[in-house]
Order: C-alpha cells, then structure tokens, then sequence
C-alpha cells in the first residue's frame, strides 16, 4: 500500500455553474492536476427560484449547480479553499459550499497503484 504518513484529502466545492471555467483556471495554477466535475442541483437558504411561464408562477425549488471534487496531497488544503472562496464568492445566497474529507487510500484500477502513485 502506500506511504504510511501521508495525507490525502477530497475537497468538494459546490458553487455557482459561471464560476466554474475561472474556478478550474484558478485551480489549475496553483498546482491542482486533476478534478472531477458533474452538474447537480441542489437547495438550500436560496430557497429556489420563481419564474412566469405561460402567465403562471413557476417555482424551481432545485437550482442548478456545479460540484468540482479534487484529491490533493501536494498542494495545501488552505490553498485549495482560499482560491475557491475568492473565485466563488459574490456575497451573495447561493454561492455555495466548501466540504473537506480525509482520504484513507487511494488504488489507480488500470494498474493497482496506489497512494501518491495513483493519483499523479
């Protein structure tokens, strides 16, 4: 398996679909070398959004988002959040959220790498 002391950590940041191209830019130049992205809709204090259509109020109670997940063992977790948040923020409801997890192991399939390994 993989060096017993390092540290790796998932970060998982949901936010605005607009911030994303800045967001993985940003990203990028700090050292990130990998992501997975997936558009999700979500809710929370936003509460939704009311639109007409055909003449009626319309109510989307899920709005739609993009949620950006990196594994990082190289580049700082605080670096990681401090360019998220200064790419993100709008001081607006519904700039999203930031959820940091700790990674026990990590195994590329195609060639049973693991650990550092598997993730460069």
């Amino acid at each position: 398996m993989s060096e017993i002391y390092t540290t790796y950590t998932k970060v998982e940041i949901i936010t605005r679909p607009s911030k994303f191209e800045e967001l993985k830019d940003a990203l990028v130049e700090i050292g990130v070398e990998g992501m997975t992205v997936s558009n999700v809709l979500g809710a929370g204090k936003q509460k939704g959004k009311t639109t007409k259509y055909r003449g009626a109020d319309f109510t989307t109670t899920l709005l739609p988002k993009i949620k950006l997940e990196v594994v990082i063992c190289d580049t700082p977790v605080e670096k990681v959040v401090e360019t998220a948040i200064k790419i993100c923020r709008t001081g607006e409801i519904g700039d999203g959220k930031i959820f940091i997890y700790t990674i026990d192991e990590i195994v590329r399939i195609r060639t049973g790498e693991t650990g550092h390994a598997a993730i460069n």
